[in-house]
Order: C-alpha cells, then sequence, then structure tokens
C-alpha cells in the first residue's frame, strides 16, 4: 500500500478533452471545453473523520491516517501528478432546459491507477469553481456523512454506485438555510471523497449539443468510448447509447429492489456508466408508497417520486439521445433503443420481484397480477419495505392467513386487528406459487433473503450518526457502516439497525424529507 503521494496518479481527462483557456477567476460560462482548471480552497484545520479501508483497497492506498492524507483530501495540499479540474456540463433540471451547470463544489484530483483499473479522486465541498455560479463551493458534514454512507451501502447492496473514500471534518463552518426557510445558521463543513471509474454524465453530452458544439460532443463520445465501452467501435453512438440505455435501466429495477428514491433525477445527475451518483436529497422507502419523494423542493410536482423513476430515467435518456442526435443522419435507431429501456427494464423488474417474492414465473399476466396486487397490499396500510420481504421469508410453505399475518405484523407501522383478512387474495394466490415452488422452505428463504436486505441506510440512522460525529466521535458513524457492510446478514446484538423508523423521527427534517441544501 502506498501513501497518497505514492500512488500511480495521472491526468488522462484533461489530457484527451479540450480545456477552459480562461483563468480569469469567478464563475463564468465555460464554451468548447470539457473541464477547467481549479485549485482546491484551504480549509481551518482537515482532520480524517473516516476513511473507508475496502475503496482505499481499490486505489492501493494506505488507509492510516495521516497529516498528508488529512491535507490532501481537505483541500490544503495538491501532490506532484494531480491536476485538479472542474467538469463542464449543463442538465434538465426537473424537467427544464437549465443551461450550464458544471462541477459547482466537486473537482477531480486526478485519476489513480491501480491493479489494471483507473478511478477518478473528487472532493466536493473543497470550495468554489467557475460553475459555482453565487455558490461558496462548500458542503456541510450533514450532507457530507449522508453521501459517504449511501454510496458505500449502495456498494455492499450490489447496486452499481461512485464510491466514497473519506469524510474530512473541515474545520469551518458552512452557512446554510437547511429547510429554505429563511433562517440559515453555520453547520461544520466537511468535504467528501469520491471514487469512480468516471463522473461523466447526461448533462456531459447535452451542453455541447445545446450549444451546436459538435466538435467538442463528437471528441467527448470517442472519449467515452474508447475509454469507458471498449468493446464498441470508434464512433459508434448507437451503441454507446444503447450500452447507457441498458445500464441505466437495470440501475432502475436495482433501485426499485431495494427501495432507494434518489430524491433529484436531473439529468445531471445521471451516470452514463449506469452508476448511483451525486447523492443529494435521496431517501429510503420505509413505509412503501409509489408517490413518496424525499426531495422538499420536489414536495409538490413529486417528480422524482419512488415510483416514477424508471419513467423518469427514461425521459433523461431521451434528451441525452437527443444529444447524440447531433452525431448521427438517421435519428431511427436511436429512437429505437428508448423503445427497447421499457422492454429492458419491464422484463428485469417482473424477474426481480419474483425473486424478492422467492417463486417462480408462471405466465406474464399472472405475474403481472401477483406484483401489482403487493402493491396495493403494502399501500392499504402503512407497511414497511424492508421489513416486510424479509418476514415474508420467514412465512412456511401452506401457512394459514392467519399465521402469515401474525409474522408479517412485525412490518406494519399500526396495529391491523384482521391483518389476515387484509392479506386476503393475494396471500392466497401468493401461498399456492410459493406450493408450486421446486425449493424446500430453507432454500426458498435463502433465496429471498440475498436479495432482500435487512440493514438499509434507513434516514433516521443517517441522521443519528449525523448527531454524534465530529473529530474524536466517530464510533456511530463507524459501526454504522460496519453494520451496512453486510446488509443482506442478519447481526445479533445490532437488532436496531433493522427497526421500523420511530414515531419521533416521522416528521423530522433529515430523517422524512430533506433539501437541496448541503
Amino acid at each position: 500500500m502506498h501513501t497518497i503521494s505514492e500512488l500511480d496518479l495521472r491526468t488522462d481527462f484533461v489530457d484527451a478533452l479540450p480545456g477552459d483557456a480562461s483563468q480569469v477567476p469567478g464563475s463564468r460560462q465555460v464554451f468548447e471545453a470539457c473541464w477547467s482548471s481549479v485549485q482546491p480552497t484551504p480549509v481551518a484545520g482537515p482532520q480524517l473523520l473516516v476513511v473507508v479501508p475496502e475503496v482505499a483497497e481499490l486505489l492501493g492506498l494506505d488507509p492510516a491516517p495521516t497529516d498528508e492524507l488529512a491535507a490532501v483530501l481537505g483541500g490544503n495540499q495538491v501532490v506532484d501528478g494531480m491536476k485538479p479540474f472542474a467538469a463542464c456540463y449543463g442538465g434538465h433540471q426537473f424537467g427544464h432546459w437549465a443551461g450550464q451547470l458544471g462541477d459547482g463544489r466537486a473537482m477531480t484530483l486526478g485519476q489513480v491507477h491501480h491493479d489494471g483499473q483507473s478511478f477518478e479522486l473528487q472532493l466536493k465541498g473543497a470550495g468554489p469553481t467557475p460553475y459555482s455560479r453565487r455558490a461558496d463551493g462548500r458542503a456541510v458534514l450533514r450532507s457530507s456523512l449522508r453521501e459517504l454512507i449511501c454510496s458505500e451501502a449502495m456498494h455492499h447492496l450490489g447496486v452499481p454506485t461512485t464510491r466514497a473514500l473519506a469524510l474530512t471534518w473541515t474545520g469551518d463552518g458552512v452557512l446554510r438555510d437547511m429547510l429554505y426557510d429563511g433562517h440559515p445558521e453555520h453547520e461544520p463543513g466537511a468535504i467528501a471523497t469520491r471514487v469512480a471509474p468516471s463522473f461523466l454524465r447526461f448533462g456531459s453530452f447535452e451542453i455541447h449539443a445545446a450549444r451546436g458544439d459538435r466538435e467538442t460532443l463528437r471528441t467527448l463520445v470517442d472519449y467515452t468510448i474508447d475509454r469507458h465501452f471498449p468493446e464498441l467501435e470508434k464512433g459508434d453512438v448507437v451503441g454507446l447509447f444503447r450500452e447507457v440505455s441498458r445500464r441505466t435501466a437495470l440501475l432502475m429495477v436495482d433501485w426499485m429492489r431495494v427501495g432507494f428514491v434518489h430524491g433529484v433525477m436531473n439529468t445531471d445527475n445521471l451516470s452514463v456508466l449506469g452508476l448511483t451518483m451525486d447523492y443529494g436529497p435521496y431517501g429510503w422507502l420505509e413505509p412503501y408508497d409509489l408517490d413518496w419523494t424525499p426531495n422538499t423542493t420536489d414536495a409538490q410536482g413529486k417528480r422524482y417520486r419512488y415510483g416514477w423513476q424508471p419513467s423518469v430515467a427514461r425521459w433523461n435518456l431521451s434528451r441525452f439521445g437527443g444529444a447524440l442526435s447531433a452525431l448521427v443522419e438517421d435519428t431511427a435507431p436511436l429512437d429505437k433503443v428508448l423503445v427497447d429501456y421499457a422492454d429492458i427494464y419491464d422484463e428485469a423488474y417482473v424477474a426481480m420481484m419474483l425473486q424478492k417474492l422467492g417463486v417462480e414465473s408462471t405466465d406474464a399476466e399472472g405475474d403481472h397480477a401477483l406484483i401489482e396486487g403487493l402493491s396495493a397490499l403494502l399501500t392499504s396500510t402503512e407497511t414497511d419495505m424492508t421489513l416486510f420481504f424479509r418476514r415474508l421469508a420467514d412465512v412456511p410453505a401452506g401457512a394459514p392467513a392467519s399465521e402469515a399475518a401474525s409474522i408479517l405484523a412485525e412490518a406494519l407501522y399500526e396495529d391491523v386487528e384482521d391483518y389476515a383478512t387484509l392479506l386476503g387474495d393475494w396471500y392466497a394466490v401468493y401461498s399456492v406459487r410459493v406450493a408450486a415452488s421446486s425449493q424446500s422452505d430453507a432454500k426458498r428463504r435463502a433465496s429471498m433473503n440475498a436479495v432482500n436486505p435487512l440493514y438499509v441506510p434507513r434516514n433516521y440512522l443517517a441522521q443519528l450518526a449525523i448527531d454524534a460525529t465530529e473529530p474524536g466521535k466517530t464510533e456511530a458513524l463507524e459501526e454504522l457502516l460496519d453494520v451496512l457492510r453486510k446488509p443482506y446478514t442478519a447481526q445479533p446484538g445490532r437488532e436496531k439497525y433493522a427497526e421500523k423508523r420511530p414515531e419521533w423521527a416521522r416528521n423530522r427534517p433529515g430523517c422524512s424529507m430533506l433539501s437541496c441544501s448541503s
């Protein structure tokens, strides 16, 4: 293992793609460029709160905290081999073109090459960039800690995601209006260190197409194919769109499987690699509700609600495909990709839901009826999605509805006197499907528990970790991270991490809904 200054650091992105020629300080419009040179803004007293050892291992980095590592990840030092940059991109936000956006508070230090792989090392909250507009480029502890927790949880859940290497306390206060209610307060600042093969997003391509800059767009497409889709031929725009669409469809299936709600699915927040990225006002479905969104900004329109995510992803793909259409003469193959997206998603979603239920497919009509009936059941009373599926695995084959109701009642947020009646027709159909399975109860339970997590980063658990974390006090954060490393396996003594949301957290900020303020 190496110190951070000993890593194999390269400047692949800035070497291959056109950069911003201007060095004028302050925010500005950047044209015909994919990146701008930046420097982190030093902070008062950087202290490493946590370094994630398995992410450090990906980079070949010694995870032991050192003054040098804290200085680099806190933005106070740039070591040889790094050429920090902020990426230029645009995006559709809440369905409307927002023009240039870019990395307003994120900056990539460079690419780390290790063991045949390459990863971008990025600081989020390290100061202003040309894309910061009127913002300060900083991030607060609550948002940085939430990003670290969730990105690592998603990895261990088996959901494609960017990773988090570290959380660094800055020693500076950051002024934020958490609820956008006119009452800003100073909060402790922190920097999350993010790691991914690439942070390229749909908006990275949209910005150049919107400006009619086909040359930069073509260069970016060629770079993306060469570095991240080597199975494709150079210039294969349709092939690139097809693969991005396929990965996005499967990512949506995974989000629906574990109950993750992104909260702000703008086109600048969707990865071309099919990774979950930009963890802002995300949330975890606790009471099952297809219409729930964790984002206060989205509370009225609910564009980014849980059940709408697959459709929003398709809409976002249509914007990405629209950008790529500037490079092709015939757009019909791109249109076909969008049609195929629905088929890929639908087929994978049904297969995933049958896995969660521990039953085999019969016919399409019967499968859809079983799944739709379950959704109606889960919304008929407040039901914890995560616990429902775990307890369903404990229901023996052939058990009467009364026994099933007794086992499943643990997942309810309220007492339902005659829950067996509520289960009704759905359980009758489901129990027949279970009885027809070729698996034993033990094998069915194991297969269900392999796709239905017991531990997820519930919103209130993250908030408790935020409340407890400061320099010298990271036990709560580290234990939560450790629990989330094995989300599918029961961990004796850690039952509190698998409990329903407590009543006190129902409406508390940070536990129910969040804003984009960070």
